[in-house]
């Protein structure tokens, strides 16, 4: 009786794991930014539009990225400090979700003028990287600098003091399907980029 008792119990306690397991699989990321109450509708911050050239010269909007989930970050190719870095962890990334067609990457050159959309191409070319999977965008330095600061919250200016002329943030962000801000990531650390990887999944099966 006693060895039933006990086995009961253990069924028990592994029923409850795995529906304490199965609700922690279904917890949403949570939404960035400043939120409005309109109504009975919550209103969340969300990327504001923009119109950029990509690396083989075609325009990208948020309409390149309707109904997609995509990482973004700002970069220029002739960092010599975290850039390298952080473009050898978004490759990671982008090998991740090989298998992934809804997911994209977004990278923002934030020196535009040196940055050429020739040299965006080389430079997408030496990653050995498609275009209809990862962007690098040039653009307007003040549409860029703008919408780093007040869409992303991420750090994109120039900086004559800096050893490479600007500063810029490292971090990698996670934008849903509805253009709103989920994670944000160090790009420089490689535990930081399991942990947006494995976000990614978690944020698609929001969609399932």
């Amino acid at each position: 009786m006693k060895l039933l008792c006990y086995k009961a119990r253990q069924a028990a306690s592994v029923a409850t794991m795995l529906v304490l397991l199965a609700a922690c699989g279904k917890e949403k990321l949570p939404i960035f930014g400043q939120r409005e109450v309109v109504g009975t509708d919550t209103v969340y911050h969300t990327i504001a539009p923009f119109q950029f050239t990509d690396q083989d010269g075609a325009p990208v909007t948020n309409a390149t990225f309707k109904d997609q989930i995509y990482v973004a970050d700002f970069f220029f190719t002739s960092c010599r400090t975290i850039c390298p870095i952080m473009k050898t962890q978004m490759l990671r990334v982008y090998q991740a979700t090989a298998e992934m067609p809804d997911v994209k990457i977004l990278s923002h050159t934030i020196d535009p003028e040196y940055d050429t959309v020739a040299l965006l191409h080389d430079f997408a070319e030496r990653l050995g990287v498609t275009s209809n999977r990862w962007h690098f965008v040039t653009g307007e330095k003040d549409s860029i600098y703008k919408i780093a600061q007040t869409s992303y919250f991420a750090t994109a200016m120039e900086d004559k003091s800096e050893p490479d002329g600007f500063i810029h943030s490292g971090a990698f962000l996670l934008i849903d399907k509805k253009q709103r801000i989920r994670g944000k990531y160090d790009g420089t650390k490689e535990p930081d980029v399991n942990r947006l990887i494995a976000d990614i999944k978690k944020l698609r099966r929001e969609d399932e």
